[in-house]
């Protein structure tokens, strides 16, 4: 079956959408933030293809999504913002496999000094031995010189990943976390008056009492209310390392103090946040507030052991390339294959061309400044799709679906995007693309639009065309913008002072000085990786780098809002993390039926005990382990996806019940909750920054990148902290918005500037830096071929004098 058959999707908002897609093309679903695309692609489309899949292998139990019929499905792959690799250890070199092509040079090709005469001998005329020990075979080499023989360094001992070739400190991270003792404790206070920061309420009690009865044991005196910084010597180490220490056991000998008869045993506040942190596994937690995160001693970073870090290819170290942006490392690959010959070639060709495959598709999708040893962590979700979209996808017959995968690019790196995903097509795949971009959406086979709002006002199906013939169709609001975009007409500001920032040099930033004028709104703008966030973020907000800054004085708070903006839990939605859910909650507790049921407001959250179902802790799904796969998620049996238990939702406010205002979209709720002055003016704050389709209950591990940092604004400006003079600073807020929106949400900012705040944005999209009254450009490029100021003026005269890559794109 040559197309794919949805009919009659009535999930979510979806209003009973039917839709025959073509295979083998690329389709762009667009439309406004909150139309029905995400849920249309991901939640059906996707999950029906799955359960299918799964279904076809005999596995049962897994939910049907709210569709009729799919007919014509094939094995899914999507690809989203959030689904990024969250261990340490991967990295942009291991994920995409050329570090492991590199490993293998490295084992082919290696120089090293041979430990017995110390003459420098390549592998590649070494020859090999194999010898049987128990039941694992050992290689080794013979020095081409003196003929003696040594271990061979294999593909193994140049992996930080394996106990062979990771560094034996760091155990192949590149760092190591200390305890901060200044972050645990205040020597200037008595243990009772809170010295160990980390001892509260009954815990301190208990562990104080513990520590002075370890005293007793060793013949120490109790230093009750005394300031730790007037503890003896073996006082200070008992309470840091513990009894067990050897330092302790060295200052009882050095002071002439016995062995205790009986245990006397104390932990030890560092030794106890050590333990803690390690059964943590690493994973990111509360502790690390305790901790900071250094360069390994030993490695210095570079992750691997000494003899695996030392030896070289063609004069350079395996670390070394590692931190080369893939620009340079490309550089590097061409100069290799340029000189080998003979047998040398013949060991390495066919991982030279790997490596210049991977990357040339990487670049080509604009990440040509990263490096190999960037985690996979810190990368945006712009980068972790380009990233996986970029890899070397040789099959065919799936569909692919990607959710904006232009977030967080400059529109030069477009092209190259848009390349990738026509490959990914011409292979004979079904590339379904969420995006907002005009280029993109102009690439396209077929764009399929829905809405025609948000929310309760979206979910149609609005046109399924391709974009000329969209651009002609009166019923489209995205072909309209794309035959002749909106602009925003606002009058600019004059700046009523100045942020100066005296050489900025934090990583690739090449000292220079940049200003940004007050009581303005002010775009950073320049290509990927040209050191716009370390500017803005670092430099600025953190004060890293030493440079000098001036100008930070005048304002009474610095916001900062980022792209991880807020904590991504399960039990944080909408309506708890903006603060009107608090709100709600008392309404409903002020109910007669409340009142006689005896539920108080805490009864309505789904986050205490009392009001909860319990067999799914209010979550309404409960996980179902599917063995080989990931677990998915199914409705709880109990409470069937209700979340409360029966006595709370039959308290009814208005007429609905807890869990049906959690349903509300913030604009349902505006009407809902009309009369009540103070939780409407909450909730208009939510719909002026653009978020008026979101569900009050909808999660915040579910929000894309650009939402979670309107919602933050959005909380900010709720708490009214007051004061007319703050700087706020933010990070593409534009990303996941339809360009309809961001013109109501520039309105928002502009509203933020004209009430006297300061606004800074790093941003690729033209829309909001042509809105903008000053622009600040970095560039050239990315990497290590940025980090230059380029430009510092009006948007007019950008796009009139600027000869960087962002002044040809406005």
């Amino acid at each position: 079956m040559h197309k794919i058959e949805i009919v009659n999707a009535h999930e979510g908002n979806l209003r009973n959408v039917s839709l025959t897609l073509p295979k083998e093309k690329l389709i762009v679903l667009t439309g406004v933030s909150g139309s029905g695309k995400s849920t249309f692609l991901i939640d059906v489309l996707f999950n029906e293809c799955q359960r299918q899949y799964l279904e076809a292998m005999g596995m049962q139990g897994i939910p049907k999504p709210k569709v009729d019929k799919v007919r014509g499905a094939s094995p899914a792959i999507v690809i989203t913002q959030s689904m990024a690799n969250k261990n340490p250890r991967s990295t942009v070199g291991t994920q995409s496999d050329i570090y492991t092509d590199l490993r293998m040079l490295y084992e082919k090709l290696h120089r090293r000094t041979c430990p017995h005469c110390g003459a420098v001998i390549d592998a590649a005329a070494c020859k090999e031995e194999t010898e049987k020990h128990g039941g694992d075979f050992h290689v080794y080499m013979r020095c081409s010189h003196c003929g003696e023989r040594m271990d061979k360094l294999t593909r193994t001992d140049f992996s930080f990943n394996t106990k062979e070739g990771a560094c034996p400190v760091c155990e192949g991270l590149g760092k190591i976390h200390t305890v901060d003792e200044d972050r645990i404790l205040d020597p200037a206070l008595s243990l009772e008056g809170g010295a160990v920061r980390f001892w509260e309420k009954r815990y301190g009690e208990y562990e104080i009492s513990l520590y002075y009865a370890a005293c007793r044991a060793y013949g120490l005196d109790e230093p009750r209310h005394v300031p730790v910084c007037q503890f003896t010597e073996p006082q200070r180490i008992l309470l840091m390392e513990g009894s067990g220490s050897p330092q302790f056991s060295s200052a009882l000998s050095k002071n002439g103090l016995p062995e205790p008869a009986d245990s006397g045993k104390f932990e030890g506040v560092m030794t106890n946040l050590r333990r803690r942190w390690a059964e943590k596994g690493g994973q990111a937690c509360a502790l690390d507030a305790y901790f900071q995160v250094v360069d390994c001693p030993a490695c210095h970073g570079e992750r691997l052991n000494p003899l695996s870090a030392q030896v070289t290819v063609k004069g350079t170290r395996l670390p070394e390339l590692s931190g080369l942006s893939l620009i340079r490392l490309q550089s590097w690959i061409e100069a290799l294959d340029f000189t080998l010959t003979g047998e040398a070639r013949r060991l390495a060709e066919d991982y030279l061309r790997d490596i210049r495959t991977k990357l040339n598709r990487l670049i080509r999708v604009g990440l040509g400044y990263l490096t190999l040893d960037r985690q996979i962590i810190t990368l945006s979700g712009g980068e972790s799709q380009r990233l996986a979209a970029a890899l070397d996808l040789e099959m065919s017959g799936l569909l692919i679906m990607l959710d904006e995968p232009t977030a967080g690019l400059h529109p030069q790196d477009t092209e190259g995007l848009i390349a990738i995903l026509k490959h990914l097509r011409d292979l004979g795949n079904t590339v379904l693309v969420i995006e907002h971009d005009p280029d993109v959406m102009r690439a396209a086979d077929y764009l399929v639009e829905f809405g025609p709002g948000a929310g309760i006002h979206g979910g149609k199906l609005v046109a399924f065309e391709t974009p000329e013939q969209l651009q002609s169709d009166p019923a489209s609001l995205t072909g309209l913008w794309l035959a002749e975009p909106a602009k925003i007409t606002s009058r600019p500001k004059t700046a009523q002072g100045w942020i100066t920032i005296k050489n900025a040099s934090l990583y690739n930033l090449r000292y220079f000085t940049a200003a940004f004028p007050t009581g303005c709104l002010t775009a950073v703008t320049g290509p990927s990786g040209s050191g716009k966030s370390t500017l803005v973020f670092e430099v600025l907000a953190d004060r890293r780098g030493g440079a000098e800054i001036a100008g930070l004085e005048q304002f009474e708070r610095v916001v900062t809002i980022e792209q991880a903006a807020i904590t991504r839990m399960k039990r944080s939605n909408v309506a708890t993390y903006s603060g009107v859910y608090a709100l709600i909650r008392n309404l409903f507790a002020k109910t007669e039926a409340a009142r006689a049921a005896h539920c108080p407001a805490s009864h309505f959250s789904f986050n205490t005990p009392g009001g909860r179902c319990e067999n799914c802790q209010g979550m309404g799904v409960v996980e179902n382990n599917m063995l080989f796969f990931a677990n998915v998620e199914v409705v709880c049996p109990v409470c069937h996806g209700q979340r409360f238990n029966e006595t709370v939702l039959n308290v009814k406010y208005n007429g609905r019940s807890i869990k049906e205002v959690l349903d509300l979209t913030v604009e349902e709720a505006v009407q809902f909750f009309a009369g009540q002055v103070k939780l409407i003016r909450m909730l208009e704050v939510l719909m002026e920054a653009g978020l008026g389709y979101l569900p009050l209950g909808q999660p915040l591990t579910t929000l894309s990148g650009g939402e979670a940092q309107r919602l933050k604004l959005a909380a900010e400006l709720i708490e009214n902290h007051g004061g007319k003079n703050q700087l706020y600073l933010m990070d593409e807020p534009t990303t996941g918005l339809h360009p309809a929106d961001i013109g109501h949400f520039l309105k928002l900012l502009l509203r933020l500037r004209d009430a006297g705040h300061t606004v800074i944005v790093v941003e690729h999209n033209p829309q909001l830096i042509r809105a903008c009254d000053w622009v600040i450009d970095l560039g050239p490029q990315g990497g290590d071929q940025g980090g230059q100021l380029m430009f510092a003026g009006t948007p007019q005269a950008l796009k009139a004098q600027g000869e960087s890559v962002t002044a040809r794109y406005l």
